[in-house]
């Protein structure tokens, strides 16, 4: 799978990619809503694929009957481990389900939150390769849809030749597994800006805002320039991932806001810089499995824990899209404001040189004292 936070390999072979862009964003839809899309991999046989929170007795019924067999519930290795679940596999864990599985327990397995007082289906460890291609892919693209990062799939009947034909004929959406694989790297490649304006900032009055949008017409990240910034010398940048609790409610749970609004004051007073606003909620989650983290923590978890319980990475961001935008405004090197190590290494696999790392801590308060601990401990900030 392309790594999205290293230097831009050059053009790809296969489609464009605007097409498998907007493949992806269809299906990402279409999985939001509860359908089916198929994912076809890389010799052409494919799966049907339904996101495992959407399920219904309905659907669950109507999968089965177009596939003519019972589905794979499949999951991340991180929720696989959660839920004590031994698999000899790498990478996705898919669980056979039998014929007895019903949506709610399918839905009770994806969610920590849920109580689970029965059975575990298996897990599988005779998944061919291709299988385990187009599992991969289909939990991806639950994670490029911020829902629970867990997907039914079952194989489409018939021979690779058989896929297409399947698809159209029971209006199904179709997109390669590697499609998926390369969305993230793909879209940060295609970022342009569509529109920009002065927009005075408390603490910033000298700022304007520039939007930069994917091709396939996807979510925005902006840029918001202070002053008037040189590109021949290292701009004094922040990397600043969305927040809605922290920047737009001021949250007491995290540093977010205060990290955001003390950014732009402290670029405003060394005359000039630039802040990129990642649309990457929750670490690259989303709102929705943020707020289902936070529900975690209050259980007892710390937030890195509860991104894994989830099913998902510890940190799910990537930084190509604030490379790209920095090096459409004109700056390759940076004095970086972060207390994160692995942003600057991160940042630097981008191809942007980051020439100082620039220190940007507030003070705690009780609420969120163990978050910022976590983040020292275990991910190796440096207050």
């Amino acid at each position: 799978m392309p790594n999205p936070n290293q230097d831009d390999p050059g053009p790809q072979a296969g489609p464009p990619a605007r097409d498998s862009l907007v493949a992806v964003d269809r299906a990402v839809a279409e999985i939001r809503r509860g359908g089916f899309v198929v994912i076809v991999g890389p010799d052409g046989t494919g799966v049907i694929v339904q996101a495992a929170e959407a399920v219904t007795p309905f659907s669950l019924d109507r999968l089965t009957e177009l596939a003519g067999a019972q589905p794979n519930l499949v999951l991340t290795p991180h929720r696989a481990a959660a839920l004590q679940i031994s698999a000899e596999v790498e990478g996705p864990v898919p669980l056979q389900l039998g014929d007895g599985s019903a949506a709610q327990e399918i839905r009770d397995i994806a969610d920590p939150a849920a109580e689970i007082s029965f059975r575990l289906p298996p897990a599988r460890t005779d998944a061919s390769d291709i299988e385990a291609a187009c599992f991969g892919a289909s939990v991806h693209l639950t994670k490029l849809a911020r829902l629970l990062p867990a997907a039914l799939a079952v194989m489409v009947p018939g021979d690779a030749g058989a896929v297409a034909g399947f698809a159209a004929s029971h209006d199904l959406l179709s997109l390669s597994a590697e499609d998926i694989a390369s969305y993230e790297l793909k879209s940060a490649r295609s970022l342009k800006p569509i529109s920009q304006a002065r927009v005075p900032l408390a603490g910033a009055e000298d700022a304007r805002i520039v939007a930069y949008r994917p091709a396939d017409g996807g979510i925005e990240h902006l840029a918001i320039i202070i002053g008037a910034p040189r590109g021949d010398d290292p701009v004094l940048a922040r990397l600043h991932s969305e927040c809605f609790t922290g920047d737009l409610l001021s949250s007491l749970r995290c540093d977010c806001g205060d990290q955001l609004r003390g950014a732009i004051e402290e670029i405003s007073r060394d005359g000039a810089g630039v802040l990129i606003y990642l649309a990457q909620e929750g670490r690259g989650i989303g709102l929705v499995n943020k707020l289902r983290a936070y529900n975690l923590q209050d259980e007892g978890l710390d937030t890195l824990d509860a991104n894994q319980q989830l099913g998902f990475d510890a940190d799910e961001r990537i930084y190509l899209p604030a490379a790209e935008i920095l090096r459409d405004l004109g700056f390759d090197r940076v004095r970086l404001m972060t207390n994160n190590p692995d942003k600057v290494a991160a940042l630097t696999r981008c191809g942007i040189e980051v020439t100082e790392r620039v220190s940007h801590v507030f003070p705690s308060n009780v609420h969120n004292e163990a978050y910022l601990e976590t983040k020292r401990l275990r991910g190796g900030h440096l207050f």
